[in-house]
Order: structure tokens, then sequence, then C-alpha cells
């Protein structure tokens, strides 16, 4: 995939996040780093230990359990739409003219529930593959096979 001059580039799954620019060309880019952000999470038999609920029915006697929450799926999920909040924000202050978003399947999926009009229209492309814990080169050489 080609990334124009100035683009920039996030890379993000459900615990961090990295906003690149490309300081070079579309053909030769060179990602600089503008943003890195972490969130820790605690696994989610670390946030809750209830057992699930259950109900009864009304009439009868058959009951029904509920799964347990996934606090962690929470946590990744709520990080994905602070992201987005902050592109959002990126792109209607005219920082971010161009976008790519290379993220982790399940958090691209809770990144595009938040786009807003205007980020939709400056995003080039998205990538759904998990490449927030490579390097810069793994990157660029993600983006090159997109």
């Amino acid at each position: 995939m080609n990334v124009p001059h100035d683009a920039h580039v996030l890379v993000i799954d459900g615990r961090k996040l990295l906003l690149f620019k490309n300081d070079g060309g579309a053909a030769d880019p060179r990602l600089g780093l503008v943003a890195l952000r972490e969130q820790d999470s605690a696994p989610t038999q670390a946030q809750g230990s209830d057992r699930p609920g259950r109900t009864h029915a009304s009439v009868g006697g058959s009951h029904s359990s509920y799964e347990q929450s996934d606090f962690h799926q929470m946590d990744e999920d709520a990080f994905a739409a602070r992201a987005a909040a902050l592109l959002n924000h990126e792109v209607l202050g005219g920082q971010i003219r161009a976008l790519v978003v290379v993220a982790a399947p399940r958090t691209l999926g809770a990144l595009r529930k938040h786009y807003q009009a205007g980020l939709k229209a400056v995003l080039l492309g998205e990538i759904a593959k998990d490449m927030a814990g490579h390097t810069t080169e793994d990157i660029l050489a993600g983006l090159g096979a997109a």
C-alpha cells in the first residue's frame, strides 16, 4: 500500500497505539513516531471474581445462566474508542489529512464503530493485522505487502 508524504499511519491493538507520520515519499516511506500510548489491563479473572448470574423463569422451573463479562475485552474496546476519538479530533483540527490504519482485526472492528465522516474521508486504507508489537521496519514491510 502506498503511503503518501505527510500521511499518518496508525498501528494499534487493544493495548498499544503507535501513530506515525510519513516523512519520506510514497516510494521511500520513512515513518516518524508522532504518538505512543499504552494501556495496562488486568486479565478478566483479576477484574471480576463473581460467579456468572442466574435467572429463573417466571413460569415453570427452568433456569438460565449468564456468561461472565469479559472485562479485559471491554478495556480493549474502550481503548479503541479513545483512539478513534483522538483520530477524529486530529482530522477535525486539520493535523491528519491522510490516514492508513493497521490494527488487530477485533480492534479494527471496534475502531470502525467510532469513525466520523471526516475521518472516513481521509482514510486511505485499513490493514487487519496485529503489528503493534513489531519494529518500524516490520510495519513498513507490512505496508508494502498490502
